[in-house]
């Protein structure tokens, strides 16, 4: 079967964008090459197409009481334009997606998830609906999503783009009409082309995500092009959100790597009513968990790979889940997913890289600070 393309797609390979398979999309991986793309990001201001990601939106009466059981946090009481971030669990604690859930009106929400998990997490929700008066709609192909990631962002926003956003708190978002000579607002007319302009990213700086039709995204792009803001590929958006120590899918959380494991208890809120894999996640908590996800620096400029063996006194103990020389920093480092007993900060440990052992100390999982504004 072949893969998807985003709305952007021709415009990336008329960038020269380096193009691969990513979630069943062919995707920008890099442009003018991922160390100058990443830090762009850090210092200035970079933009990246995110259409790939999945849009499910979860409306009807039980729709508060549906999301809460499905999610690991607590949406009850959740105000309009407000964003939470957790995940969805199997009933043995493991995961089934990590998202983000927009409260985006009453009794109705979105749901934004990761591009390779779509179609198993559409399934997922709609076999646990029963039961509950809850419809749930597929909008991955109505969305185009463009995240504007950067120290500059939120000056950008609003003077190349014109969107109204300076006063929008760290995960919040507000729901504009863009009218046809480019003004945003809540008003904007009966024939503005709505947008939802959220403070959110993924690459520990501050920043936005617009969702909207392939038209008004395609537009705003243009916008940014012609402004001389760096368009960012697949590639340092990896390196972005491993510097900061914020997850991936498939690599930090799976079906067997729970929140617990995970570090992110803080997103699982066993004090609400039941949801899915609450029994064995607080079981976890309790009792702890033969598995934690670590930090790892290297004395060695050696780069560890996802999949590499982590070892203590000869014997495998674990292995990377992910691992990079940072741009940011120029440290070897990695996460790694290893026995709990050899968890704890400080802690020597040897990473086999190809036929060679290189010493490493199990640190923080951050890397490099992150600079949101809050």
């Amino acid at each position: 079967m072949e893969n998807k393309r985003t709305c952007l797609y021709d415009r990336h390979v008329a960038l020269g964008a380096q193009i691969s398979a990513f979630g069943g999309f062919d995707m920008p991986i890099q442009y003018a090459g991922i160390a100058e793309e990443h830090l762009a990001v850090r210092q200035r201001c970079g933009v990246f197409d995110v259409s790939h990601m999945g849009e499910v939106e979860v409306g009807g009466a039980d729709a508060e009481r549906f999301v809460n059981h499905l999610f690991t946090n607590d949406v009850s009481g959740m105000p309009v334009g407000k964003i939470l971030y957790g995940m969805m669990c199997y009933d043995h604690g493991g995961v089934v997606d990590d998202l983000l859930v927009y409260k985006t009106g009453e009794g109705r929400y979105l749901l934004v998830i990761n591009a390779a998990n779509i179609a198993k997490d559409l399934e997922w929700i709609r076999q646990q609906a029963g039961g509950f008066g809850v419809v749930v709609t597929d909008r991955c192909d109505h969305y185009g999503e463009l995240a504007v990631q950067g120290p500059e962002a939120e000056r950008i926003m609003e003077e190349v783009l014109g969107l109204p956003c300076s006063e929008l708190a760290f995960y919040t978002f507000k729901q504009l009409l863009v009218a046809a000579d480019g003004r945003a607002d809540e008003t904007a007319g009966g024939d503005g082309l709505p947008v939802l302009v959220s403070r959110t990213g993924y690459t520990g700086e501050d920043g936005f995500e617009i969702y909207g039709q392939g038209a008004i995204v395609c537009r705003y792009w243009d916008r940014l092009m012609e402004a001389g803001v760096q368009p960012c590929g697949l590639g340092c958006r990896d390196t972005l959100r491993f510097e900061v120590g914020l997850p991936l899918y498939g690599d930090e959380l799976s079906a067997d790597i729970s929140p617990i494991m995970a570090g992110l208890g803080m997103f699982v809120k066993l004090d609400k009513d039941g949801f899915i894999g609450k029994e064995a996640l607080a079981r976890q908590k309790a009792e702890g968990v033969e598995r934690k996800i670590v930090g790892i620096e290297l004395s060695d400029k050696a780069i560890p790979r996802h999949g590499y063996a982590v070892l203590k006194d000869g014997e495998q103990i674990g292995e990377v889940t992910t691992g990079y020389h940072t741009i940011s920093t120029g440290r070897s480092v990695c996460m790694a997913l290893v026995d709990a007993r050899y968890a704890q900060l400080g802690t020597p440990v040897d990473i086999q890289i190809r036929k060679k052992v290189f010493p490493g100390v199990v640190v923080k999982k951050k890397f490099y600070d992150k600079h949101y504004k809050k």
